[in-house]
């Protein structure tokens, strides 16, 4: 049976042969029957899968939204209005746990039907927020805390993603540990735009430095060998996200006030977030981390283009602003099609 492959893939996997025939690594008649071990598919199916299910889980939630619009389902809902909100949590528990169940059953059975098992797995997943959102209805006591809920959605969804080794799970378990931070340090400062002098943006960097150190604490352990690039992925998101809303926004809290400052005297935010995206270039170019090398390098550029079009719009012709973008991707395209040509 044939290796079935996309044209990039096969693309790829020909240069390979070719590199290692050209190195004496394999004989040239091994070469050709490597070449014909693979075959290129005429169409990339299992992308028309993906985006199936989720069309599939966008059009049955327009359907849904479509039947509750009927006047006899409106007072369906109606005569629902007074069921206790602990009997919604536990029939959405009920849900939540028979997709968690088939989804992990059907990731068994058959692990090559990737995206419907993902789509099972994503609706227990939406079913289990709104068992925790209902659950908090139930024991809410009027004093606005509900960053409680995210801390324990994070520990419902870490479990979960853990046990059943649902990165799909765990995503949702680092998002709500995020929602978490957010919410938990607005309430402690009565809804202030300031926590201990930090104003949102720059509260995610530090919070993104924590769960990138926790990464690293945590590598090589087993049970964490799945889930931890993911982790690492999510970490260095809320870090350079948030970086580059500060070299933005600085610490100002109000919009108002940062619309009375000049951006120029906001340029120190942009030379930190540069200096820590090229921190994580030199370490992943020195290391071999491809993940920290590629997000340094990604946020270096969007770094630099935010502050040159911050700086220079408005302020130069646009003929020469947009000349100048032109040359700069043009370069930038070149030296990369030759450090491309020098891997191949």
């Amino acid at each position: 049976m044939k290796l079935n492959l996309d044209k990039q893939e096969s693309e790829f996997l020909n240069r390979v042969i070719a590199h290692w025939e050209k190195e004496q690594l394999v004989t040239p008649d091994l070469a050709s029957t490597l070449r014909q071990s693979a075959e290129v598919r005429g169409f990339d199916w299992m992308r028309l899968a993906k985006y199936s299910f989720w069309i599939a889980l966008i059009c049955g939630g327009i359907a849904v939204g479509s039947l509750i619009i009927s006047d006899k389902v409106l007072e369906w809902i109606k005569s629902l209005y007074d069921t206790p909100d602990i009997i919604i949590s536990i029939g959405s528990a009920i849900i939540a746990v028979g997709c968690f169940y088939f989804g992990r059953r059907r990731q068994k059975l058959f692990p090559e039907r990737v995206f419907s098992n993902e789509a099972t797995i994503f609706t227990g997943i939406l079913f289990t927020a709104c068992c925790i959102a209902y659950l908090g209805k139930t024991f809410d006591n009027g004093s606005g805390h509900y960053s409680l809920l995210f801390l324990l959605s994070v520990f419902v969804y870490g479990f979960l993603g853990w046990k059943l080794n649902s990165r799909l799970i765990w995503l949702f378990a680092l998002v709500s540990l995020g929602s978490w931070f957010g919410t938990e340090t607005g309430y402690q400062t009565r809804w202030s735009y300031y926590f201990l002098g930090m104003n949102y943006p720059l509260r995610f960097v530090l919070f993104g430095i924590v769960l990138l150190v926790a990464c690293y604490l945590l590598k090589g352990k087993k049970w964490m060998e799945r889930l931890w690039e993911l982790t690492y992925v999510v970490g260095l998101l809320y870090l350079f996200i948030s970086l580059w809303l500060l070299s933005i926004f600085g610490n100002y809290g109000q919009f108002e006030q940062w619309l009375q400052v000049k951006q120029i005297s906001l340029f120190y935010w942009g030379v930190i977030s540069l200096a820590v995206a090229g921190a994580f270039t030199f370490f992943g170019l020195k290391t071999k981390d491809a993940i920290a090398r590629e997000f340094g390098i990604t946020f270096l550029l969007i770094f630099i283009y935010t502050k040159y079009i911050e700086y220079l719009w408005g302020h130069i012709p646009y003929t020469l602003f947009f000349a100048i973008l032109a040359a700069s991707f043009w370069l930038i395209g070149r030296k990369a099609e030759k450090i491309w040509n020098l891997h191949t």
